[in-house]
């Protein structure tokens, strides 16, 4: 398998976990040191995945609401063979995001090591 096909298959998991809330794809696709970083309230907050996963767990997903799905890849700029950061956009719930997120590949795969986030917009 290619690197660009085994990264878009990472970026479909992190689709698929946010949109089904399902911890073991979240699991899968997130490496357990990443960090995310938001800056939307005027500072910058750092979460630890611990934390995050923890909203995710107690979040009622936009599947089992039967959202349309609304995600999509705006950019990958590979770093490397084994880096690459990509930009996203996706839908949750009424929210809809903006995500840097930074992969790196190791012995698991592409495993997402740090996200920023934006919330970029609210639709009714």
């Amino acid at each position: 398998m290619r690197r660009d096909t085994e990264l878009l298959d990472a970026i479909q998991t992190y689709f698929d976990a946010l949109y089904a809330c399902d911890l073991a794809l979240f699991d899968q696709v997130f490496h357990p040191a990443c960090t995310l970083f938001d800056a939307d309230e005027g500072r910058i907050t750092v979460d630890p995945i611990a934390d995050y996963r923890q909203v995710i767990a107690k979040r009622v997903s936009p599947a089992s609401r039967a959202q349309d799905r609304e995600d999509e890849i705006i950019l990958i700029d590979w770093l490397s063979p084994k880096a690459a950061t990509v930009k996203v956009r996706l839908r949750i719930h009424a929210n809809v995001f903006i995500d840097h997120l930074c992969f790196a590949r190791g012995a698991e795969g592409w495993r997402i090591v740090a996200k920023v986030w934006h919330l970029e917009s609210v639709k009714a």
